[in-house]
């Protein structure tokens, strides 16, 4: 049985209503709560956690529960409720799943996974061994090393949810690396894979012919020294091999599933872009993104949180109203799009001496007989340049997957299909350097001609690696180091 259970409810769960679903432990449990009541825990005598159980999350955003868990949810808003029971203790999964059964049986809904428990009877839980304080007091991570975090996620999709969102912050105050597990056919949301960063944090898969292999980079894996680490190379070494490879482990062997790749023809348009805009109380974040979003599908984003699932409709003022909250603390979002077409973003907002800046990431899905709106590039680069304070801008295209979601299987690196360079960055380059360029094609102005961005064109042909090597020309060309000779 999973870990999570989730409830799925049109009607709010009370608080005697989630009372009544804790006491499936029976009255020898007791009931604390963390996080200033945001989490409610069901302990055993020696206080320590075997159920812990979130605020329940209203959620106006249609498609999330389909996306997140291929379940139905009722009609938007809705109640979400997770609940998560302690690692390793069978009669905590047992009361994790009576828990959801209960609470949907008086409030109405469902339970996901389905078939979480057949019966409302009480759970016996006398004498069993739970994680010790320093692993349960935060209840996301189910292990804990000098080394690493580990979290154990049986879900469809691993998503940036406000348990791994914790654990993320927790590994980090602590100087730890987050390593999450889950088994075969799991994804990845593009939000986790974003935010899991360098060694010797990664996305484990169990697997059958090879035990475990990094997700991410296909690298076979062992528990070794308190973490997971690639295996030491093999002779004959495998045919791939993988993109984790270091000096020092030239040859890490890579899993058989990671290499089997079937084409489908989807593609995935990859923007990253940095705006930065003067302090100002008047500012109004998110306007940059709205603007690609609206560009790029002709609809403004659908939802937007802290955390997935993305809970709330999409708005400007509040989205603004609780970064300036924050402030002068970062603010990390995930923003997402209607059903129909596939697309996300994650947005973080820093205070600088520069100003306000926004750095977004965004990426929208399309299949085989979809075309990519590969023709809006260009305006929506002058509309962030002359509108939102565009710093720079890259647009990848790559062979993935449209629904986004992130497979335990190679895909193939993005390939860069466009640049732009925002009208105080050209300013800021002595000369004539931003349009004479080591490119074919000379740049596009966009915006006013006294003070002009600069649209830079790249093959953008995900079967041909080579732009990349325009590209890094470009960037030592704009960055003032490239030879004499590679510039015209």
């Amino acid at each position: 049985m999973t870990k999570d259970v989730i409830a799925l409810t049109a009607r709010m769960p009370d608080p005697w209503s989630v009372l009544a679903g804790l006491l499936s432990g029976g009255p020898d449990k007791l009931v604390d709560s963390r996080g200033e009541g945001a989490v409610v825990q069901l302990c055993d005598e020696q206080g320590r956690p075997l159920l812990s159980v979130e605020a329940p999350l209203l959620v106006a955003v249609e498609g999330e529960a389909e996306r997140l868990l291929g379940a139905t949810a009722p009609p938007v808003p809705y109640w979400w409720t997770e609940a998560r029971a302690t690692t390793g203790v069978a009669e905590a999964e047992q009361l994790a799943g009576t828990f959801a059964t209960r609470l949907t049986a008086l409030v109405g809904g469902t339970a996901w996974p389905p078939g979480t428990s057949d019966s409302l009877a009480v759970v016996k839980a006398d004498g069993v061994s739970v994680a010790p304080v320093p692993v349960a007091a935060q209840p996301a991570i189910d292990v804990l090393t000098e080394k690493v975090a580990v979290v154990i996620q049986d879900r469809p999709v691993v998503a940036m949810t406000a348990w791994l969102s914790d654990a993320f912050r927790a590994a980090a105050g602590a100087g730890l690396g987050l390593q999450i597990v889950s088994p075969a056919g799991t994804t990845l949301s593009p939000a986790v894979r974003d935010g899991l960063g360098g060694w010797p944090s990664r996305w484990i898969v169990q697997d059958e012919r090879d035990g475990y292999y990094d997700g991410l980079t296909g690298a076979v894996l062992r528990w070794q020294d308190g973490m997971f680490a690639p295996v030491a190379p093999v002779a004959p070494v495998a045919p791939f091999t993988s993109p984790a490879a270091t000096d020092d482990e030239p040859d890490t062997p890579v899993a058989a599933a990671y290499q089997e790749v079937t084409a489908t023809g989807d593609r995935q348009l990859a923007l990253t872009f940095r705006l930065v805009h003067p302090a100002d109380d008047r500012l109004v974040l998110g306007g940059g993104l709205e603007t690609a979003w609206r560009e790029l599908t002709g609809e403004p984003p659908a939802g937007w949180g802290t955390s997935e699932p993305a809970n709330l409709p999409w708005s400007l003022r509040q989205l603004t109203d609780l970064a300036h909250r924050r402030a002068p603390e970062p603010t990390w979002l995930v923003v997402v799009g209607s059903p129909g077409r596939p697309g996300l973003a994650t947005v973080r907002v820093t205070r600088t001496k520069s100003g306000v800046e926004e750095h977004v990431t965004l990426a929208f899905g399309y299949g085989s007989g979809e075309e990519c709106p590969v023709d809006a590039l260009p305006a929506l680069a002058e509309a962030l340049a002359t509108r939102h304070d565009l710093q720079s801008m890259l647009v990848q295209v790559r062979k993935a997957r449209r629904d986004l979601a992130v497979p335990a299987r190679f895909e193939g690196p993005g390939v860069p299909l466009a640049f732009a360079l925002g009208a105080e960055e050209v300013r800021e380059l002595p000369g004539d350097r931003a349009r004479h360029t080591p490119l074919p094609e000379p740049p596009v102005p966009l915006g006013p001609k006294t003070r002009p961005a600069l649209y830079y064109s790249l093959p953008g042909d995900p079967s041909d690696l080579a732009g990349w090597g325009d590209f890094e020309r470009l960037m030592r060309h704009l960055g003032g180091t490239a030879s004499p000779a590679s510039t015209p």
